[in-house]
């Protein structure tokens, strides 16, 4: 025997013998209701296999409870990361989490954010630095409310959630000076967005208060390929620096194995390697990466308990710390 695809509530009334009220009540947070009735209003739901259109309940609020994940290299570890903790925020919320792609350049991102805003959703988390600033202005033209995470965007009525980038490359490049490195490089993609440039940056600052000029090479996406890549134009060199700061683990884990394999090199004997990121990989015994963690946890939690207040205050959550994680791949780590 099938069963009814849609089953209403009036329904689950009749079979329980109570009110279609007693029903709504049942199945909404807080409501009174007896422990009778809930035990038939229960049975009878799973009897004839009732679920709560939560949908239809958020739009007679004015609400969807739909939240727009607008994400760039979603397949990177720590991308993928970033998107574990906010699904996971979001669910226990009981809000809906909708994936939108920013890999491509042509209007397929223009076009799949509008069909998001057509379905309603109350907002937008933008991950990274990557998309155009124009898809942050059709998300508040909408009514969204919107949280950017790692962008140089400070925008009325958005929650703005940024590391210290720049700190943690002043920091990266003392702990590679203590370790008895005396030339240095920063080993970098082409993406050039706000939080990577601000690594790169804050790195060779540091160098020039300390009198050294730090070697800066880019390549690519922000990928394992890229690490190999830019190994070879960094071991080349006429002067071979002894201590390279990378802008994520992915690219670090890339340069190290084309050091060992290609080159020949030890790390941290030969060079010394700091990554960013602490994605699953950096703990690995084949590399053993110094590198620092970012608050993914954090970031999330943050996100979705201020889409979830009340009022849309207007708040900038600059300069979260990431933690230097000590690992075998600098000296004296």
């Amino acid at each position: 025997m099938s069963r009814k695809i849609f089953v209403s509530a009036k329904e689950v009334a009749d079979r329980a013998g109570v009110s279609r009220s007693a029903v709504s009540r049942t199945f909404t947070p807080g409501a009174s209701v007896s422990d009778e009735t809930r035990r038939r209003v229960t049975e009878a739901a799973e009897a004839l296999g009732y679920h709560v259109n939560h949908l239809a309940r958020g739009l007679m609020r004015n609400e969807s409870g739909i939240v727009c994940l607008i994400v760039s290299e979603m397949d990177t570890p720590y991308r993928a990361r970033l998107v574990r903790a906010l699904t996971r925020q979001l669910q226990s919320m009981s809000k809906i989490a909708m994936l939108i792609n920013t890999d491509r350049s042509d209007d397929s991102v223009d076009q799949a954010l509008r069909q998001a805003i057509s379905y309603r959703a109350d907002a937008s988390i933008i991950l990274s630095g990557m998309p155009d600033k124009s898809i942050t202005d059709l998300c508040l033209k909408s009514g969204q409310r919107l949280v950017l995470i790692n962008r140089d965007e400070d925008r009325e009525g958005a929650l703005m959630i940024n590391l210290n980038d720049r700190e943690a490359a002043r920091r990266a490049f003392i702990a590679l000076l203590r370790a008895g490195c005396r030339s240095f490089a920063f080993a970098n993609s082409e993406a050039r967005t706000p939080s990577l440039m601000a690594r790169e940056e804050g790195f060779c600052a540091a160098g020039r208060e300390h009198g050294f000029e730090v070697t800066v090479e880019r390549f690519g996406p922000t990928a394992y390929k890229s690490g190999a890549v830019l190994a070879q134009r960094l071991f080349t060199r006429e002067k071979r620096p002894d201590a390279i700061f990378c802008v994520n683990d992915l690219l670090a884990c890339g340069l190290m194995d084309a050091a060992r394999h290609q080159f020949n090199l030890s790390v941290p004997s030969d060079v010394c390697v700091i990554g960013f990121d602490d994605i699953e990989q950096a703990s690995w015994s084949s590399y053993n990466l110094t590198t620092f963690a970012q608050p993914v946890d954090h970031i999330a939690a943050e996100a979705v308990a201020w889409l979830d207040r009340p009022t849309a205050e207007h708040e900038n959550l600059h300069r979260l710390e990431a933690e230097l994680i000590w690992r075998g791949s600098v000296r004296g780590g």
